[in-house]
């Protein structure tokens, strides 16, 4: 579960990414994140993350206090960043096992886990092979395996299908799925609306660092009074 308490922050003492946000993303759930570029949304998740630090409010994962138990609040987390950087000139193995050993995943684990892994994201045959000589689309998904190899409960992923392939995309959501469904947390941004809409149990909108809606689409329609996209009602909420 991730809570989010009267959550703000503020760049520079004017600009407020992030705007006294409450929201909770209970277990068993896959939560669309969406908004228009420069709404907030990887300042939010970077604050769930514990990269940045909030202005005011809380966040909790799994009751745990995201500033005051960092570290065991964060062990919960697979988190997803937006740009696959890391360390290029570790091979893809070398990489998966110093993830294995941040998070004192045993050797048994590890090895059914990156096998599971490197065969459901077709990456078995290059885990021998320099991170530099992967393609971006390969780059996405070893981040993705690195960030699920300790098994978190909640994953946090920030446009975790840009770069992948079709096939690995599928793979990804059919993760997500299996993953919320064994009553974990899934929390994800994405630009994607066809994938939020397919995918998500609720979404969120937010724009200008303020939560617009949160809900089902069911009950956007609802709001909306009418039968209409995702994207339509995404556009009427965020214009201007």
């Amino acid at each position: 579960m991730i809570e989010l308490i009267n959550l703000s922050k503020t760049y520079g003492n004017t600009v407020k990414a992030v705007d006294n946000m409450n929201l909770v993303i209970p277990d068993g759930e896959i939560f669309g994140f969406l908004g228009p570029n420069g709404a907030g949304k990887t300042t939010t998740i970077k604050l769930i993350a514990g990269i940045l630090n909030a202005s005011s409010g809380s966040i909790k994962i799994n009751g745990l206090d995201i500033e005051k138990d960092a570290l065991a609040a964060k062990k919960l987390i697979g988190f997803v960043p937006d740009t696959p950087n890391m360390f290029l000139r570790l091979k893809g193995m070398e990489y998966l096992n110093f993830m294995a050993d941040m998070y004192d995943v045993s050797t048994a684990d590890r090895k059914a886990r990156i096998e599971s892994l490197a065969q459901r994201f077709d990456m078995s045959d290059v885990l021998l092979d320099r991170i530099q000589s992967y393609s971006h689309g390969m780059r996405q998904k070893i981040v993705i395996m690195g960030v699920l190899v300790h098994d978190p409960s909640v994953w946090v992923l920030d446009e975790p299908m840009t770069g992948l392939d079709p096939r690995s995309s599928f793979q990804l959501k059919e993760m997500m799925r299996e993953h919320a469904d064994s009553g974990n947390t899934v929390f994800f941004s994405t630009h994607v609306l066809d994938v939020a809409e397919k995918v998500c149990d609720r979404v969120a909108i937010i724009n200008k660092g303020q939560l617009l809606f949160c809900g089902t689409l069911e009950e956007m329609k609802e709001h909306f009074k009418r039968n209409t996209s995702l994207e339509n009602m995404f556009l009427e909420l965020t214009e201007g």
